[in-house]
């Protein structure tokens, strides 16, 4: 985990509700969840495997051991997940240093977050290499703190990197709003007693208690995330 958090920021206005905004990083901020797809696709073809489109459902937005292991039992392929887990994190870094494309609406929600002085946090499952790769084209002045899936016990669908990030930003987690794309994301937010905003990316996701479903980042700003957590209270 690095952290950049000076004290000055560990708090929004006074006032407010909202102490910080957590966001998952693929298929949230940089539309990436195809290039993971992408990635697994080219290094099974190599291996001599053909992956069925109806497994991608199943490993997006989830932690590199359970999609990795998954594939390897799917397609009965001879690797051992160390070594599978190096192929897929090298083809996708390959993918990305040819350029990250940022979702609709990233860019301009950073700039409002990070004009309003709002501690903001980068949560994802992928690994440290990839993150600070990703981070080259998202920004890394806009988060003070980053957790990644290799910095963690347990990541995504448990609470703990959400957990990680909140106590990173001195923040309550009930107080934090997070922004995530699919459905292992969201449940690791809701298990960490955070407010939720999906932004399904990939496979789709219904609203709950605690839960607002929008279509895309561009209907989501300050005003929206701090009205969100005053909702049921």
């Amino acid at each position: 985990m690095t952290s950049t958090v000076p004290a000055s920021l560990t708090r929004t206005a006074e006032g407010s509700a909202l102490q910080a905004v957590l966001l998952d990083m693929d298929g949230t901020l940089v539309d990436t969840e195809g290039f993971w797809w992408d990635a697994e696709v080219e290094v099974f073809k190599a291996l001599g495997h053909v992956l069925d489109e109806t497994w991608r459902d199943v490993v997006v937005g989830g932690p590199m051991t359970r999609s990795a292991t998954f594939l390897i039992e799917a397609t009965g392929a001879a690797i051992t997940l160390a070594e599978l887990t190096v192929l897929l994190n090298d083809t996708f870094e390959d993918r990305i240093g040819r350029g990250v494309p940022l979702m609709p609406g990233a860019t301009r929600l950073l700039t409002e977050l990070a004009a309003h002085e709002v501690p903001t946090a980068l949560v994802s499952a992928s690994h440290r290499r990839i993150i600070d790769r990703v981070l080259a084209s998202l920004g890394p002045e806009y988060f003070a703190l980053t957790v990644a899936g290799d910095e963690v016990p347990r990541t995504k669908p448990h609470p703990d990197p959400y957990l990680l990030a909140a106590r990173g930003l001195g923040a309550d987690p009930a107080r934090c709003a997070v922004i995530e794309d699919t459905a292992t994301g969201v449940a690791a937010a809701e298990a960490a007693g955070c407010r939720v905003v999906a932004v399904p990316s990939v496979a789709p996701i219904a609203p709950a208690d605690g839960r607002i479903v929008v279509s895309s980042l561009e209907e989501v700003d300050l005003v929206f995330l701090r009205g969100m957590m005053t909702q049921g209270h």
